[in-house]
């Protein structure tokens, strides 16, 4: 079937607008998450590795399949078949969902470039890879400001934090305060057995520490340290700040890559209430597990004062 120069014009067009529609969807959800979960490391070269490869590399690819398929068709009719084929070899449990919303749509716009021609090149060029990089800088420029901007004071020591009606004493890094993701219940056993000092486990429960409850948490959040004002609405389940916290101390440690919490309010029989480093607040199932969920444990001044009258006790009687 012989197709018009003119209708391969509006068919190669309407692939190029397909191809920067998706890569620059990718590229704001990606630079977004980039700065929200992620550029925790201590290198540069580890946080732009990470950038690029992880949050950024299905966009640039999809951006470097494009340019190919502008330049020369068949060849990127092929790229796009191969990436679709990896799809559901990588993606082998969802094959039926990777085939309808993923590898098919690829197999079309690699067909579609196939029979187009958008013409100028010059201009479909600059078309998928300048709103892209437009939406990428865009979308971007508030988060890395944000996240470059963070305080850190380097000390992952027990904190005292004081303000906005609560005082608690959060754990040191360590089994209290991990950087691993852990379940709620093994984040409850943990602080159960959590030592004194908040550094060890003992081998049976101390009951000294604990996790906070979401209203504690959400009141204890921080921003340039000062106290973000917080305010917990259990009728409606739905944090409310002056300040709006980040990944910060006192409380969070900005070089891991955990970014929510556990709570000790739950919400009912099968969920809790996590809590993210901006301050949102968000029901999850207890056993749930994900490196990027973990928790710090938590005990008042008086629970520190009556353990260490335990401990003196303690050492009183053995010498006596």
């Amino acid at each position: 079937m012989m197709i018009s120069s003119r209708s391969r014009q509006v068919v190669g067009w309407i692939a190029v607008g397909c191809s920067t529609l998706v890569a620059s969807v990718w590229a704001f959800w990606g630079i977004i998450e980039n700065f929200h979960e992620g550029w925790y490391c201590e290198s540069l070269g580890q946080n732009l590795g990470l950038m690029f490869g992880q949050y950024l590399g299905f966009p640039l690819a999809f951006v470097a399949v494009a340019l190919l398929a502008i330049a020369r068709p068949r060849w990127g009719f092929w790229a796009h078949v191969l990436i679709a084929v990896l799809l559901v070899i990588f993606l082998r449990p969802l094959y039926r969902t990777t085939i309808t919303l993923l590898s098919g749509p690829l197999l079309i716009l690699g067909t579609l470039y196939w029979l187009g021609r958008p013409l100028p090149q010059k201009w479909a060029y600059a078309l998928v890879v300048g709103l892209p990089v437009l939406t990428l800088l865009a979308s971007g420029a508030e988060p890395a400001w944000r996240v470059l901007g963070r305080f850190n004071d380097g000390d992952l020591q027990a904190r005292v934090i004081q303000g906005n009606g609560v005082t608690l004493i959060w754990a040191p890094e360590g089994p209290g305060w991990p950087r691993d993701g852990v379940s709620w219940q093994q984040a409850l056993k943990s602080c159960s057995y959590l030592a004194e000092d908040g550094k060890t486990l003992a081998s049976t429960p101390q009951i000294i520490w604990r996790l906070p409850t979401v209203d504690e948490a959400v009141r204890s959040m921080v921003r340039h340290g000062k106290n973000s004002g917080g305010v917990w609405n259990p009728r409606t389940a739905h944090p409310w700040y002056w300040i709006t916290p980040d990944k910060e101390s006192p409380l969070w440690n900005v070089h891991s890559g955990v970014i929510y919490w556990w709570t000790s309010t739950e919400v009912d029989s099968e969920r809790a209430y996590i809590v993210v480093y901006n301050g949102r607040v968000y029901p999850r199932k207890k056993q749930v597990r994900r490196g990027y969920l973990g928790f710090r444990a938590v005990k008042t001044l008086q629970q520190a004062a009556a353990a260490k009258q335990r401990a003196a006790r303690s050492r009183f009687a053995l010498v006596k």
